[in-house]
């Protein structure tokens, strides 16, 4: 079904809204400029929008449906492993057009841990897609459903950490050499008996 002339300028605006965020970040975020820089004015954006609020979730909704596109990539790479979805993943994420995006995700889970209910959902959304993207992944020989979840968990954290230290520092040469040094270490990860054994 094609869309009528009004959604398909909604879609618009809110696209190049995505693409203004990422560039200017979203703590300061006025209708005005924001306005301003989509060739439109904020009359029109709260037409289409409602309010301020409603389109910065809109916003951040976007961004994550974005991000779920570029992880709904792993459900091709059924057959690889831990390490070459992590590795697959780096890539794709550090690429010059997907950095602001992270750098958006950041920003917004900064200020949703302060403000829960300015971002509903946000904070449970950003854990559990990723857990479902890297659970099939990360079952290994052994390995239950829970012990899988937990890999992935571990997968995450890591993920984010050094995804964290290139939108801070922006050198890229040594965040990407721990990043071949971490996968290295992927190569021959714990059974989940070893780990229980030694998280005990």
């Amino acid at each position: 079904m094609s869309r009528t002339p009004d959604e398909a300028h909604r879609r618009d605006l809110l696209d190049r809204a995505v693409d203004f965020v990422c560039r200017n970040g979203l703590s300061g975020l006025s209708l005005r400029p924001l306005a301003k820089a989509l060739g439109s004015s904020p009359r029109v954006l709260l037409y289409y929008f409602g309010s301020k609020e409603r389109l910065v979730i809109e916003i951040i909704e976007r961004g994550r449906a974005r991000q779920r596109a570029v992880m709904a990539n792993l459900k091709l790479s059924s057959g690889l492993s831990a390490r070459e979805i992590t590795r697959l993943l780096w890539k794709q994420y550090t690429a010059p057009q997907w950095l602001p995006l992270m750098q958006l995700f950041f920003e917004v889970y900064a200020l949703a841990l302060q403000q829960r209910d300015r971002f509903p959902g946000f904070l449970d959304g950003a854990i559990e897609d990723w857990l479902r993207a890297l659970e099939p992944c990360s079952t290994l020989p052994g390995f239950t459903r829970n012990g899988a979840r937990a890999y992935a968990t571990l997968l995450i954290a890591v993920f984010r950490g050094f995804m964290l230290d290139l939108c801070a520092t922006g050198d890229r040469a040594r965040v990407d050499s721990a990043v071949d040094l971490w996968l290295s270490m992927l190569e021959n990860p714990p059974s989940e008996k070893d780990s229980l054994n030694a998280a005990g």
